[in-house]
């Protein structure tokens, strides 16, 4: 594939929620669906929303929340329940034409940076365990997160692992 001749991780601009909508359709096998009006409030309320723009188009988003958000996701909640202070991932997505680029790693690097300069010592997300995600697996991994619970979620459709990454 490839290199873009542009790539830069960004703020996310409500001119890109059309585009990060997309991307989020193009994964909703592993994601919750997005609206209009549910990106509008994530987006707001989020303390880390940002993109990849390759050359002129966003390319990956990463959608996160501390602790204190107006949230109420159940896997959100599960966590502060547990910890006091952390950043959670919500969800973060790579189209499938720039697969292959590290875009979901800079993504990660960067958050990590930002809750590093927060003074957060707590990233945490999960990733489906049924059905299987085998790449997110591998992904959280080679990051050093580690499993922490595992939940059952959507009427007992789905069974996730809660994953956690301790910074230093």
């Amino acid at each position: 594939m490839r290199e873009p001749s542009n790539l830069g991780v960004r703020d996310a601009e409500h001119r890109d929620l059309q585009e990060v909508l997309a991307l989020n359709l193009e994964s909703e096998h592993y994601l919750s669906s997005l609206d209009d009006s549910t990106l509008a409030h994530l987006h707001a309320t989020a303390a880390y929303h940002r993109v990849v723009e390759v050359d002129t188009e966003v390319g990956a988003f990463l959608l996160a929340f501390r602790e204190v958000s107006d949230y109420a996701a159940s896997n959100f909640l599960w966590f502060r329940d547990r910890y006091d202070a952390f950043v959670y991932i919500d969800r973060v997505v790579v189209g499938a034409r720039h697969r292959g680029l590290h875009l979901g790693s800079a993504l990660y690097r960067d958050l990590l940076a930002f809750a590093r300069k927060v003074g957060v010592g707590h990233v945490v997300c999960e990733y489906d365990l049924e059905p299987y995600n085998p790449a997110s697996a591998s992904f959280h991994k080679s990051f050093g997160f580690v499993e922490v619970g595992q939940r059952m979620t959507d009427d007992n459709k789905k069974r996730v692992s809660m994953q956690h990454l301790a910074l230093r």
